[in-house]
């Protein structure tokens, strides 16, 4: 169980040198990405520490990554206790003042640090700040269209109330967080199977305010690996995130009241739209009608905007 922090959090101070930004990079027989993903962050300015946490892989990818000679890169060993456990470990360890969650099948785009280090000056308020993402094949080729979505704005500020509706950020490597606010969270809850990442922003958008930069700035690989995951999941694999998070006292002490079962409605709304966007992916598009009728038995009104997302999954949007 997570609990509060037992401070509260004030704006980082200006600093006499440039903030040092640790990437965290959990790993599990990785061996066919992992390269690629410490060589995008290698190349970043900005990042002075990269630490891989090898959550038990029985492939090369502990042997590639003691190949790769560069006093920035750390391994650490998590012994199979899964994603956010990975996390957690090299978050703890980290050394910097900024943190990003990198996949190890992902890859930072050119400039991204850079990017969100500049948003953060900017911004000096924010615990956490972030961009957006397309995404890639399993040979590095792009396939999403999201850059067809240029101008599209996010929240900034106070955003636990729009948050807490639906996980808007999605990836971990699109985001600075503050290793002071992270740490305050509790981390990753471990107990969580899925969307353990949007519990843990929620946690840190009650702590503090938030900082969209409408760039593009991670390329998030889809593969057989992860698809054949996503395309089995179900809403209800991803309900249990909904009661964590409106049972989390941290939370629900900044949420007003009486916008607690509208936000819980929303939230479960944007699940199963996204379970429906994920189902015309994978060619099931039966189970997306059916998750569409789940949509309009919670809300006739919030259904055309679920199956407007739902027919823009189709285009990869």
């Amino acid at each position: 169980m997570l609990e509060a922090p037992t401070a509260a959090l004030t704006a980082t101070d200006a600093r006499a040198t440039p903030p040092v930004v640790s990437v965290v990079i959990p790993a599990k027989n990785a061996a066919a990405y992992i390269g690629e993903a410490i060589d995008s962050a290698l190349t970043q300015n900005g990042v002075d520490e990269i630490i891989v946490v090898d959550d038990g892989s029985s492939d090369d990818t502990i042997a590639l990554v003691q190949a790769i000679r560069d006093p920035r890169l750390r391994l650490m060993m998590n012994d199979a206790a899964g994603v956010s456990a990975a996390r957690n470990l090299g978050a703890r360890s980290a050394r910097g003042d900024w943190l990003i969650f990198l996949d190890a099948d992902d890859r930072l785009r050119p400039d991204a640090v850079t990017t969100l280090l500049a948003a953060a000056e900017a911004a000096p308020h924010a615990i956490l700040v972030y961009g957006d993402y397309n995404t890639i094949d399993s040979a590095g080729r792009p396939i999403g269209r999201r850059g067809l979505l240029k101008g599209r704005r996010k929240p900034s500020g106070n955003v636990l109330e729009r948050l807490a509706s639906g996980n808007f950020i999605v990836n971990g490597g699109i985001m600075l967080v503050r290793t002071d606010a992270f740490r305050a969270t509790g981390g990753f809850d471990v107990s969580l199977q899925y969307c353990e990442d949007w519990h843990c922003w929620c946690r840190l958008a009650a702590l503090g305010e938030f900082a969209f930069v409408p760039k593009l700035l991670l390329d998030y690989r889809l593969h057989t690996a992860n698809t054949m995951n996503a395309a089995v999941r179900t809403p209800q694999d991803f309900f249990p995130a909904v009661t964590r998070i409106f049972s989390d006292d941290l939370i629900l002490t900044k949420l007003p009241a009486d916008a607690v079962p509208r936000l819980r409605q929303a939230a479960e709304i944007h699940l199963v739209t996204y379970s429906a966007t994920q189902a015309v992916r994978f060619g099931r598009y039966r189970d997306a009608l059916a998750y569409l009728g789940m949509v309009a038995r919670r809300s006739l009104k919030a259904t055309p905007r679920s199956a407007i997302k739902i027919a823009l999954s189709y285009f990869g949007i």
